[in-house]
């Protein structure tokens, strides 16, 4: 008898517990309402999270490195090429993977081949209608965006893609960053005049 009981507060603790933590999470990280898909929610959640957290600690690296506040951004973007075990400035390793990162003061932009996907994230300041040029260099090369999640905090934002790759696509890795990143240099240009 007393161990139904002890089984049944457990199974109500567990609930409760559940709740609490699908009550924190956005809604459409949680798909259903079962116990697998809210702790692969808060998974993905705690993950993007973790994200945000490094690339607000790659930008405040950056900014204490940066010559001086009102320099302008050099219009020569640096491309890595990620083909060898590295921690990228994103936080994930790229062991066994092939990937590009083109980083410039502007943004960090890199791409890495899942399948036949590409995941592409982006680190960058707020720059009005960014999201949409992104978007339209990746249509302009038949790439096709199939989930986006944006994180920001303070002056930083996350961009991040998981793009399915068009037959038409003729685009390596480095040319993807390197569109990328030219985006955000027709925009700070397009600001200034």
């Amino acid at each position: 008898m007393f161990h139904i009981a002890a089984e049944r507060n457990m199974r109500r603790q567990m609930n409760e517990h559940l709740k609490v933590l699908r009550s924190l999470t956005p809604c459409f990280y949680i798909k259903r309402g079962d116990q697998t898909s809210i702790i692969g929610g808060v998974i993905e959640f705690i993950k993007e999270l973790h994200q945000l957290l490094q690339a607000l600690e790659a930008n405040k690296q950056r900014k204490s490195l940066s010559p001086s506040p009102g320099a302008t951004p050099s219009p020569r973007p640096v491309l890595h090429l990620l083909t060898q075990p590295d921690h990228s400035p994103f936080g994930f390793k790229s062991v066994g993977e092939v990937g590009a990162c083109c980083k410039s003061s502007v943004a960090d932009v890199e791409a890495k081949i899942s399948g036949s996907n590409v995941i592409l994230k982006i680190i960058s300041g707020p720059i009005p209608c960014q999201i949409l040029k992104i978007i339209a260099v990746l249509e302009k090369f038949s790439l096709e965006v199939l989930h986006l999640s944006i994180s920001s905090m303070e002056d930083t934002i996350l961009y991040s893609f998981f793009v399915k790759i068009g037959l038409e696509c003729q685009l390596s890795l480095e040319e993807l960053t390197i569109e990328v990143q030219r985006s955000f240099f027709s925009a700070r240009f397009l600001e200034e005049i």
